[in-house]
């Protein structure tokens, strides 16, 4: 396996970035997002527009940081193992998704607990499950098949990400 900690935690932390960037913008605009925020259902979240929200895609390198740190005792596991991305990929699933310990839509206790109807729980589970895919391809494939292309093109769409968060959130709303 190719390089330390430091290493790892730029190739998840890139990989994370790129396609929650991608998956993100494609499912706001497939699935329409900006109609479903509307709803008395997602009254709970801040508005779309909210400068905290803008700057959600950039915030996410905290979060691929913190993936880096629990993922780095087990990444063996899945960087070395036959199928690795589908045991990492399960993992993101198992623990990340539907199992999360807080009720979130989607989640077994998100069906338990809240009040949401199906459709909800059911609406945002395509890009959460696609991006989580894309994600442990991404980062399984950077290590199976290293080459510069990987930093490059999730380095580059990650930069978009904060690019894009920090004007979003800095810059002055039409």
């Amino acid at each position: 396996m190719q390089g330390g900690f430091g290493t790892f935690a730029w190739r998840v932390t890139a990989s994370h970035v790129a396609t929650y960037l991608v998956f993100g913008l494609l499912a706001s605009t497939l699935l329409d997002y900006a109609t479903y925020w509307d709803t008395p259902w997602m009254a709970v979240y801040r508005p779309m527009d909210a400068p905290i929200v803008a700057l959600g895609p950039a915030l996410q390198c905290v979060r691929g940081l913190v993936f880096a740190v629990v993922l780095y005792p087990f990444r063996d596991v899945f960087l070395a193992g036959t199928r690795g991305w589908l045991s990492l990929w399960g993992l993101l699933v198992g623990i990340g998704i539907l199992s999360t310990y807080a009720a979130g839509p989607g989640s077994v206790e998100g069906v338990i607990y809240t009040a949401l109807p199906w459709r909800f729980h059911l609406f945002g589970l395509p890009e959460v499950y696609g991006q989580s895919l894309a994600f442990s391809l991404c980062l399984v494939g950077w290590y199976r098949r290293p080459h510069r292309a990987w930093g490059v093109i999730l380095g580059g769409l990650s930069g978009l990400a904060v690019l894009f968060g920090l004007a979003g959130a800095l810059l002055p709303q039409p």
